[in-house]
């Protein structure tokens, strides 16, 4: 019994080290400044996982780190790409970065392979189910297939998903053509419907409901959040910084050398590659301002974009925190790694809320000991996010997933909707029927489809085809 309880405890004592380190967080929380803290102290090194960041240029609008902060700890993944190529993708991304972590020296600290990672975590999820291994003329002409789907309609792209692959054409909304042009491409490839590989994927020893087994089964993941209040104080000055940096220069040299002309050839693409940067798009006025504008009406223009950064920047910190909550915390599982939240609301206290409680827990997990630091809780209560389809006819929308339909369901629009139809019910411009109660935290309304239990006669209820966990 004593030996069995002793090979217990050791297995667990190494599933605890950590593989490598993840830094999450909202822009602006502070993710480079603690992996160059930890880089330094732990002889580690960094890959930077920002989507913008791989491009040559916009540095100051990036927020990439600088030459004196790369010289502080070796950085990696950061402008590599040129900014006129709109065909790179996560998958070349996953390539080369999991070359750099294989060949990454060991730490110093005992027992433990460190690897400092700032990034937004895709690299946990990375498995090897329908990636294939191509020839450099084969990814081009993947990359070449799906990017003429993309410039077919999303009703014609996802009325053909649903010929070959029904499961999954259920899953992404009509809209999201990157996503369908995706998965028909994986068919047209393998022959087989992605679903069919997702379903693999998750059934593999290690995998779940999530997705398939990580490739560092043993992370520790750091997760910095604050007080949205003080986050958006902090972002709206960095934008002032960055202002004072040098950011209109460094708009207008890289719309003149990259920019210009696709504007001039009515060409222009904010949706790919650099050029969907948060802040490029949203000085275009002020960029294409006609030679014939007043300097007043400059300053307007120039006005308005820093304005509109500002607010892009604060809406992307909410979708961030809300990626993190619904990718981490709200699903329950074995594969799910721990979070360890620091709090970075008071900069002011950065060494003893952030840095020393990140140095505490690596060390406990580097001996196999648990953290004095609790993980965040995860609320068992909180049901999985399933991506069944719904249709909202009052509202003319289709929703994916059933929080999001919940949350539709709650909404100021669509109890709108509701009071219009009983409204107009009431007035008899329509066929008398039986009446519906329905209120505004109900499951069910009058005009909408998606799964339910029981439907009132006059409710149209239809349900997803074979729902599926995101």
């Amino acid at each position: 019994m004593a030996a069995s309880s002793s090979c217990v405890r050791s297995v667990l004592r190494r599933a605890m080290r950590p593989s490598l380190i993840v830094i999450l967080g909202a822009t602006g929380t502070g993710k480079s400044k603690l992996a160059i803290e930890l880089g330094q102290r732990l002889q580690g090194e960094i890959i930077s996982a920002d989507s913008m960041q791989v491009y040559h240029g916009l540095d100051i609008i990036t927020n990439k780190v600088t030459a004196e902060e790369r010289a502080q700890c070796r950085h990696h993944m950061i402008s590599f790409v040129d900014p006129l190529v709109s065909t790179f993708t996560i998958v070349d991304f996953r390539n080369k970065a999991l070359a750099l972590i294989s060949f990454f020296p060991r730490c110093q600290l005992p027992a433990l392979d460190l690897t400092v990672i700032n990034c937004v975590a895709y690299l946990l999820y990375w498995c090897l189910c329908y990636v294939l291994v191509w020839s450099l003329p084969l990814q081009m002409l993947y990359k070449k297939r799906k990017l003429e789907l993309e410039k077919m309609g999303g009703a014609e792209l996802h009325k053909q998903l649903m010929e070959v692959d029904p499961r999954m054409a259920a899953m992404l909304h009509p809209n999201d053509k990157r996503k369908i042009a995706r998965s028909l491409l994986v068919h047209q490839e393998t022959g087989i419907p992605h679903s069919v590989w997702l379903e693999e994927q998750r059934g593999q020893e290690g995998g779940g409901g999530l997705g398939g087994p990580l490739r560092y089964p043993d992370p520790c993941i750091f997760w910095l959040h604050s007080d949205m209040e003080a986050l958006d104080k902090r972002l709206d000055a960095r934008v002032d910084e960055m202002l004072a940096a040098g950011l209109i220069d460094e708009l207008k040299d890289f719309h003149v050398r990259y920019n210009e002309k696709k504007v001039q050839d009515m060409s222009q693409d904010y949706q790919h590659g650099i050029f969907q940067s948060i802040g490029f798009k949203e000085f275009h006025d002020y960029l294409t301002a006609a030679e014939s504008c007043s300097q007043e009406e400059r300053d307007a223009l120039r006005n308005k974009g820093v304005e509109a950064l500002k607010i892009a920047t604060r809406r992307y910190a909410r979708k961030q925190n809300k990626w993190v909550r619904n990718r981490f915390l709200k699903r329950p599982g074995d594969t799910v790694p721990p979070v360890y939240g620091l709090d970075v609301t008071d900069v002011s206290r950065w060494e003893e809320t952030v840095l020393t409680p990140a140095l505490q827990i690596l060390a406990s997990l580097s001996k196999g000991e648990k953290p004095a630091v609790s993980s965040v809780k995860i609320d068992a209560s909180e049901s999985r996010n399933k991506r069944s389809r719904h249709t909202c006819d009052l509202c003319d929308k289709i929703i994916i997933g059933d929080l999001e339909w919940a949350a539709h369901l709650k909404s100021k629009k669509h109890y709108y909707h509701v009071k219009k139809k009983r409204k107009t019910e009431k007035t008899g411009s329509q066929s008398q029927s039986p009446s519906v109660d329905v209120s505004e935290d109900s499951s069910v309304s009058p005009g909408c489809s998606g799964p339910s239990h029981e439907s009132p006669p006059s409710v149209r209820t239809a349900h997803a085809q074979v729902p599926v966990t995101s």
